[in-house]
């Protein structure tokens, strides 16, 4: 079977907010788009953090005594990030998931974000290089 790179089946359509977005709009965006968690990118599209429901969770925690959702997505993200780059071979990419029960990796060319690898992707690899019966 032929080597598959992360690059093949990747998402390339993702949902990304800078540091500086507000927690408000980073919310309604990611309810309205039906993402769970989304990167962090500086202005040069370098992956700054990751910002999850977790971390909506957490921000809103901590303004229940306001009783509203202050802040930016910088002040609650998790900061960095695991991320896997896109020549990287698919079944290597499948073992880091495994080991590390994430739900999807941002996937970076040069420093710079290209992409997104989930479980939903991998599983559509395995689906298009399996055989039925075999």
């Amino acid at each position: 079977m032929k080597a598959v790179t992360v690059s093949e089946y990747m998402t390339r359509q993702l949902v990304t907010f800078t540091p500086e977005t507000s927690l408000y709009e980073a919310m309604g965006v990611m309810l309205e788009r039906r993402v769970s968690g989304a990167p962090v990118v500086d202005d040069a599209g370098t992956i700054v953090g990751v910002i999850s429901e977790i971390d909506f969770l957490d921000a809103m925690l901590k303004g229940a005594y306001y009783g509203q959702l202050e802040g930016a997505v910088g002040d609650y993200m998790t900061h960095g990030a695991e991320t896997i780059d896109a020549q990287m071979d698919l079944y290597e990419a499948a073992k880091l998931f495994i080991g590390a029960r994430r739900r999807r990796l941002p996937v970076v060319e040069g420093g710079r974000l290209v992409g997104q690898l989930s479980r939903r992707d991998l599983l559509r690899a395995i689906r298009d290089w399996s055989t039925p019966g075999s």
